[in-house]
């Protein structure tokens, strides 16, 4: 007696591959779904916060704004409360005087300059900008964050050398 074995055909062929993907495709389709329904993305009102409130809204800005756990802080300068330029002159006490705003607005906000991941400072005189920096090695204790340095022809007041903004990012 001999035996006789027989092959599926093409058609069963394909018709078993047609399953196999599509029940592979079912199951990705599955596995999305599931994947959009965990993502969700809560909407986050900006949180606004004025240092010195008459002077910002008369120039017309805020000094920082939080969304998120991402803060940005307007260029800071050295002014007093009524907004009269201090330390005229004087590059590294500007310097100073602005890293002292600075740091009021990091405390509301629960930070300090280790939170810091992006500084900018314009100044109106680069050469004396780089001779006094060494002072920021005192703010920036464990690292420097990224940064540019700019100089420019003028900031808001003629009297103003030195502009520091800054970004931070608030892992809390």
């Amino acid at each position: 007696m001999k035996k006789i074995t027989t092959r599926p055909g093409l058609p069963t062929t394909l018709l078993v591959l047609a399953f196999i993907f599509q029940s592979c495709g079912q199951k990705q389709q599955e596995e999305t779904k599931n994947i959009e329904k965990e993502v969700t993305v809560k909407s986050e009102k900006p949180e606004y916060f004025l240092l010195r409130p008459s002077i910002e809204k008369a120039f017309g800005y805020s000094h920082a704004v939080k969304i998120g756990n991402n803060i940005k802080i307007s260029g800071a300068v050295s002014i007093d409360d009524e907004g009269n330029p201090t330390a005229v002159g004087d590059i590294e006490q500007q310097m100073k005087n602005c890293y002292a705003d600075l740091e009021k607005i990091l405390k509301h906000y629960g930070c300090t300059f280790d939170d810091v991941v992006k500084e900018d400072i314009f100044t109106t005189d680069m050469a004396l900008m780089l001779e006094k920096s060494g002072y920021r090695a005192e703010i920036y204790k464990n690292g420097f964050p990224t940064g540019s340095w700019i100089e420019v022809k003028g900031l808001a007041l003629p009297e103003f050398m030195v502009e520091i903004e800054l970004e931070v990012y608030q892992s809390k």
